[in-house]
């Protein structure tokens, strides 16, 4: 036997024994198919200049009607409007004192200043802006104490700590004068679901999925944001509170508002889960939302809708056209979804389709699939008139029906996945190159790290890792938008490599096949060369894939024996050149094959190589 072409069927087999995938791909890191061929994935580089405090959990690029740019980005901690790449802070007022109300606190050779505040209402970690505030009399100037705070402690009700810049010293005995004005920005939320409160109170977080829970804990909620843009300007909703608008023609250097306090507004929502906007119709939407007829008590089943063409009217009345639904199976809407067509709303146990019908009813709403599962609020995506989100064990797709995608890494996927941390789970629509992503906590990280990839085209699924916490493919420099954990917004799909370094740092990208063998696997074999066939596309330099084989005597057993050589490009120009031949002396019953690279701008997508394969008896 001579050369023997090696071609694996595309994308990722793990939920059988290595020898059953035999002809397949095992696994593999940074790596997508193109046209059956792994390669691998773009490269990513900062978006953003300045860093978010918090984790970002949601991202919306809009544009205002003079060609403005904006990417709205919510975190755990605060709500930005991003304005070229620079993170703007517009997270809105809670509440605001009279004159006089707030005093301070000083210790010498502290720098922790006491705050008295009755009724302040602030939870661990909010933020309040002083103004007014004179000096304490020595170290604690004016200038200290007249700027934005993050609370430290909240010893009680009516007292809370923050941190000074410097240490007070023994002339600081002044309480800051009669004017302070303190200027407290709502409540923030967690960065990791507490298990038995807020998110981690329903099935999530939980070992089974109807299991009671105490949601008493107030302000522990992981922090979810959803947003759209009406019109121009941004509307935005922290699950589970308030929903807030931003006007863009007031610009950056203006704060989102509650909608209860916009002039004019009528019986809008004091609560949601969720908002979005239709677009055929300019209604805004909420989502498991307080009815107009009880106020500020949230039913999580409850869809309510403006106005047309109003964000601040949805009192429904005989002349107009704002209104109530409510879904009649589940406990709660957990995601809302707009398609070209409809908006698919997904509860806990069921599916429904809501489409825009006129006069007098407004919209309509048809239930489509029942006894359906959602991990998490972002889990859902649309791509055209389809919707795909990951489910319990499981992941769906709606094209008019439901319908559950077959997944040969499903088991692995799930078995990797931190449970407590099910809400993170994020998803990501990359039409380019036809690709769902899924990015998840795996077992033993709180925060997101991993991905699953479903490529809708061809029905080939691949993972990896990569720490991203919120996705937009529409960027405003027309590449997909991701942040990370880092505090940064990056733009994917672009250059070679991972940018979050300076200088950029290798993408370490391989692929690995399952094992394969001659015969029925009762011969050893002997593997004296490779015959290298890989491109580097639009790498630079000398770029260079590593081929590395494994060789085992037995499916159970570890690797015997492992060869590796390199294929380098030599010349780009006028056809790519490389590498001839790989030599090596690897014998055993079954080979698997690796390729990975690790180098600053390469990017590589693997061909047909050919092994150079003879018998070598049964022993």
């Amino acid at each position: 036997m001579a050369l023997q072409k090696l071609q694996f069927k595309p994308g990722f087999i793990q939920d059988v024994t290595d020898y059953t995938s035999e002809g397949g791909w095992r696994t593999g890191d940074k790596v997508r198919f193109t046209m059956g061929f792994p390669e691998t994935i773009g490269g990513w580089a900062r978006f953003t200049t300045g860093t978010m405090l918090g984790t970002c959990r949601d991202l919306h690029v809009f544009s205002t009607l003079t060609g403005t740019n904006y990417v709205a980005a919510g975190t755990n901690l605060k709500l930005y409007i991003i304005s070229g790449s620079d993170p703007i802070d517009v997270t809105p007022i809670r509440s605001t004192t009279s004159a006089g109300d707030v005093t301070f606190g000083a210790t010498n050779g502290s720098a922790v200043i006491t705050v008295t505040d009755s009724a302040h209402g602030a939870i661990l970690n909010d933020f309040v802006t002083f103004s007014g505030a004179v000096s304490l009399g020595g170290a604690i100037t004016a200038a200290v104490l007249n700027k934005e705070y993050q609370i430290t402690a909240i010893p009680n009700a009516n007292t809370y700590t923050i941190t000074a810049s410097v240490n007070a010293n023994g002339s600081d005995t002044g309480n800051g004068g009669s004017s302070v004005v303190g200027s407290y920005q709502i409540n923030t939320g967690l960065n990791t679901v507490v298990s038995g409160s807020g998110w981690g109170a329903g099935f999530w977080g939980r070992s089974t999925w109807s299991s009671a829970a105490d949601t008493s804990v107030a302000g522990s909620q992981l922090r979810l944001w959803s947003m759209d843009n009406f019109g121009e300007d941004l509307l935005s909703n922290v699950r589970g509170g308030g929903i807030y608008y931003w006007d863009s023609s007031s610009g950056t250097g203006t704060r989102a508002v509650d909608i209860t306090t916009i002039g004019g507004a009528a019986s809008p929502p004091q609560v949601a889960n969720i908002v979005l906007v239709s677009e055929r119709d300019r209604h805004a939407l909420a989502f498991g939302c307080d009815p107009q007829g009880d106020p500020g008590n949230q039913d999580p089943l409850t869809i309510r809708f403006s106005n047309q063409g109003s964000v601040s009217d949805w009192a429904a009345t005989a002349t107009n056209t704002a209104g109530e639904l409510r879904i009649g199976t589940g406990t709660e809407i957990v995601a809302a979804v707009q398609t070209k067509q409809q908006i698919v709303v997904i509860t806990d146990r069921s599916v429904s389709a809501m489409q825009f019908i006129g006069t007098p009813f407004t919209f309509g709403i048809t239930e489509v699939s029942t006894n359906t599962s959602i991990i998490s609020q972002n889990s859902a995506i649309a791509f055209g008139d389809f919707v795909f989100w990951m489910g319990d064990r499981v992941f769906y797709q709606y094209d008019g029906n439901v319908k559950i995608i077959p997944c040969p890494i499903q088991e692995y996927i799930f078995d990797n996945i931190n449970l407590a941390q099910l809400a993170k789970v994020v998803s990501a629509n990359n039409s380019k190159f036809n690709e769902v992503w899924w990015f998840y906590p795996s077992l033993g990280s709180d925060n997101n790290d991993s991905y699953v990839v479903y490529n809708y085209s061809d029905g080939t699924w691949y993972f990896g890792t990569l720490a991203r916490t919120a996705w937009t493919e529409h960027g405003v420099s027309g590449f997909p938008l991701a942040a990370s954990p880092d505090g940064y917004v990056y733009s994917h799909e672009i250059g070679m490599s991972d940018g979050s370094t300076n200088p950029p740092s290798p993408i370490n990208g391989y692929v690995e096949s399952s094992s394969f063998d001659i015969g029925e696997g009762d011969q050893f074999m002997a593997i004296r060369r490779i015959i290298p066939d890989v491109g580097f596309r639009a790498s630079t330099g000398n770029p260079t894939a590593t081929f590395t084989l494994n060789a085992k005597d037995y499916p159970g057993g570890g690797v015997e024996q492992t060869e590796s050589g390199n294929a380098t490009r030599t010349s780009a120009s006028p056809v790519e050149k490389f590498t001839s031949q790989i030599d090596v002396r690897l014998r055993g019953r079954s080979v698997s094959l690796k390729v990975e690279s690790n180098e600053v701008g390469t990017q590589w997508r693997l061909g047909s190589p050919r092994v150079d394969i003879r018998p070598d008896g049964r022993r």
